[in-house]
């Protein structure tokens, strides 16, 4: 494979997952909306589509209700993994199979891959004869180019005809999407942006289901399918592996290997001046907040300007989101939504960053804005000596931990939440609530914490007042400084993506960092 059959792949995988995706997502939930269903889980717990998708799961199985509409399936395009995304089977033993057993869970368009949402739109949704169409042929080319495809290349020969019709069925589904199919046709070859692509459009579900009772049979398939596997099976131990051995507890080890303190964990990679991306070069006030996403995006908080601003570290696809407000502290919700805090507004704001939309506003009353993070699907923030754990879906508070003192800078990690005192200049101490135990633990540092990240280890970076980094153990116990990165006391933003392995400082003049973690 050359690198021109690797840039075509990459082209036509950034078409699947930046247009494609968000396309299926939107129809689906204008298909749903428009049948009058408030929500998703709504939809999938209607009787007629849940029959529907559990015979597109099971074969040669007689409901107990709704007998006529029972089918067989030659294939079962509904694999384990999809089904268990939007199905949870009801308590109790049952006393047979049927799908009066299961129970909608409660996921969003956003939750679905393309092939799931295609899917369901195709088989659950009422759609026009060419739309139809459109939707089938969409989930057939990316069955057949994409979803088994270990080789990451495409070739001229079906690059070029393969390109027409998917240009042809978006359009018949969208036609304000040709800018942005000429976009993507146009830009280079991104090798870390094509590999992460890569492991996100192969249909591995079903061989990591494997994972729980023959390891070794797996790693051996990924060995005879291609040397490629393997690195993208290293890639994804931070995220698929991470989880199932969460779940099996001592019976499996943590895949990761545990970083010696202060150890060399990343290279330079780059340094952008973020001040040419700024509408009309007004940088007033600078960056208040900033944050990676999955696909390697940069989401910043413009206080001084009450904008969002997104771009890609390399100063192209750059966005900008009006916000009614000061924008100060940003954290990653899901793929596509950050979370926001406004300067002296008890409020969080919720955008969808693809769309530039705002979809949710949660007042918090006696928040502070000064730090926001997430831990266990919820959204964390500070108030007047309390820690507030928000359920964002809802926007209740549904927990308030008492502290000592008003909380500036915190962050979640596993079943953690640290956090620090910046107001007082002379704190060195990093705070962390712990809940195994509901107990408050100290660690003192050198100097005082002011941003905190969380390594692929569990490990953390501490940025502190005087430019050091402080690596604090992932039992929060011991520290060493990182001497292997300048110190720098104008780094003011510190922040680490696991899918993109990256770590990205901000300085207060605008300058951006960006390094790449060594192989663990």
């Amino acid at each position: 494979m050359d690198k021109e059959d690797k840039r075509r792949y990459f082209i036509i995988g950034s078409v699947y997952l930046e247009v494609v995706t968000p396309l299926f997502q939107q129809k689906l939930e204008g298909s749903y909306k428009g049948l009058k269903f408030r929500c998703l889980k709504d939809f999938l717990d209607n009787k007629a589509v849940l029959h529907t998708l559990f015979h597109l799961r099971q074969r040669y199985t007689r409901c107990c209700t709704d007998k006529a509409n029972c089918t067989n399936q030659r294939a079962l395009p509904l694999n384990h993994h999809q089904w268990k995304k939007l199905y949870v089977e009801n308590p109790g033993p049952g006393i047979h199979n049927c799908f009066c057993k299961y129970t909608a869970k409660s996921v969003k368009p956003e939750d679905l891959d393309v092939s799931l949402c295609g899917l369901l739109l195709y088989n659950c949704c009422s759609l026009g004869h060419l739309d139809e169409e459109a939707v089938n042929i969409l989930r057939r080319n990316k069955n057949d180019y994409l979803s088994h495809n270990t080789t990451c290349g495409i070739i001229k020969d079906e690059y070029d005809s393969l390109m027409d019709e998917l240009k042809s069925k978006i359009l018949q589904l969208d036609q304000t999407k040709e800018d942005e199919l000429i976009r993507i046709q146009n830009r280079p070859l991104d090798d870390s942006l094509c590999n992460k692509y890569m492991t996100t459009l192969l249909n591995i579900h079903e061989v990591l289901e494997k994972i729980d009772t023959n390891t070794t049979q797996i790693l051996s398939i990924v060995h005879t399918n291609n040397i490629k596997l393997q690195e993208f099976f290293q890639h994804l131990a931070t995220q698929s592996f991470k989880d199932k051995t969460v779940k099996l507890g001592n019976n499996y080890s943590h895949p990761i290997k545990p970083y010696i303190l202060g150890q060399s964990i990343f290279t330079l990679h780059q340094q952008t001046d973020l001040k040419s991306v700024v509408i009309g070069g007004d940088w007033r006030g600078g960056i208040a907040g900033i944050v990676m996403m999955d696909d390697g995006r940069l989401v910043m908080g413009l206080p001084y300007q009450n904008r969002l601003l997104i771009c890609k570290t390399d100063e192209s696809q750059v966005d900008i989101i009006n916000v009614l407000g000061s924008p100060w502290c940003v954290t990653a919700v899901s793929n596509s939504t950050v979370a926001v805090t406004l300067w002296k507004r008890d409020c969080i704001e919720m955008f969808d960053i693809n769309n530039k939309l705002k979809v949710n506003s949660i007042s918090v009353p006696g928040m502070r804005c000064f730090g926001i993070s997430s831990i266990d699907n919820k959204l964390v923030v500070g108030g007047e000596c309390r820690i507030f754990i928000i359920d964002h879906q809802t926007g209740e508070v549904v927990q308030t931990i008492q502290t000592n003192f008003s909380p500036n800078r915190l962050h979640g990690s596993g079943e953690r939440i640290y956090y620090c005192d910046i107001d007082s200049y002379n704190n060195n101490n990093l705070y962390w609530y712990s809940y195994t135990n509901g107990a408050h633990h100290i660690i003192s540092l050198p100097s005082t914490p002011r941003r905190m990240t969380t390594l692929q280890d569990g490990s953390l970076y501490l940025l502190c007042r005087d430019g050091s980094i402080q690596h604090v153990s992932s039992d929060g116990k011991q520290y060493k400084q990182v001497n292997t990165i300048a110190k720098s006391p104008s780094d003011v933003n510190i922040h680490y993506n696991l899918t993109q392995r990256k770590l990205v400082i901000r300085q207060t003049a605008g300058l951006v960092k960006v390094f790449n973690e060594k192989f663990n």
